[in-house]
């Protein structure tokens, strides 16, 4: 039987393991996982890994999908996450609504361009992903920097896509701050836009300002006041999702880390709609 999601989760890093499993009391519901990162590994990380997963919750974020690539999907990569959800007992996988290969790896997330065209490809490559993982596939609302070829607004394709592939959403909350910064519309009126019924749970992280009207999606940095009321905004519009604390690198100690998983669980504690759980 999967482990449901509910509460407030936090990014899983493999220098935490130690500290964790050492009797570290921390209050987190769940944790995330990047597969590419623990598909490879044997010995001490896979038992700790193991040892994780068989108490708390999990859920993964995947880095290599590629959904929107002009490239066939990778099936043996897409078999190989299958067997780690399996192992793992994971039910859920969730990805980035971008490209990152293309005549091999780009090493950074692509704009897919927002035509009706991309939506009808990108629909099916989900559902033949969802066919082998034996699940559904989650996407992720991104950000980006240009939009190639536009056709539609990135609400509108987005939306496209969640009814056309019959998926989820994994809504992440800094994606739409930053992008409503930089391409300049009203971030609540997007908010107030996604069907509640599409949201398996969510994502908050910091960013960097490299401008006053350029922001870069970076995950090394705190949560900022402007992306913490979206998030108060978001449980009031949608109900209280799962949501997790994003932190990619610039790690601070864990006492520092949970003070920010802290004030989403304090957010939550403040809504008495229900509760989406995944």
């Amino acid at each position: 039987m999967y482990k449901s999601i509910q509460g407030v989760g936090l990014g899983l890093r493999r220098d935490m393991l130690s500290e964790i499993q050492q009797g570290c009391k921390l209050d987190v519901d769940f944790w995330e996982v990047a597969p590419e990162n623990w598909i490879k590994l044997g010995g001490s990380y896979a038992r700790q890994l193991a040892d994780m997963t068989s108490c708390y919750p999990f859920t993964t974020h995947g880095l290599s999908l590629s959904i929107g690539s002009p490239e066939p999907l990778d099936l043996q990569f897409v078999k190989a996450v299958k067997g780690f959800l399996d192992t793992h007992n994971i039910s859920l996988y969730s990805e980035h609504l971008s490209y990152c290969s293309g005549q091999g790896h780009l090493y950074d997330l692509m704009p897919i361009p927002f035509t009706e065209d991309a939506v009808g490809y990108i629909a099916q490559r989900v559902k033949q992903v969802q066919d082998i993982l034996e699940r559904p596939l989650i996407l992720e609302n991104v950000s980006y920097y240009a939009a190639p070829g536009q056709e539609l607004s990135e609400l509108e394709f987005l939306l496209a896509v969640l009814e056309e592939a019959d998926c989820k959403l994994l809504l992440d909350i800094n994606n739409i701050y930053v992008n409503s910064v930089n391409h300049q519309y009203d971030a609540e009126s997007f908010l107030s836009a996604i069907p509640t019924k599409r949201i398996a749970y969510g994502h908050i992280a910091g960013h960097y300002n490299e401008a006053d009207d350029l922001i870069v999606d970076t995950h090394g940095a705190d949560v900022i006041e402007p992306v913490w009321k979206l998030l108060d905004r978001a449980y009031g519009l949608h109900g209280i999702f799962p949501t997790l604390l994003e932190r990619d690198f610039n790690i601070p100690p864990m006492e520092v880390l949970m003070k920010e998983v802290d004030r989403i669980r304090q957010i939550q504690n403040r809504y008495s709609t229900h509760k989406i759980t995944a």
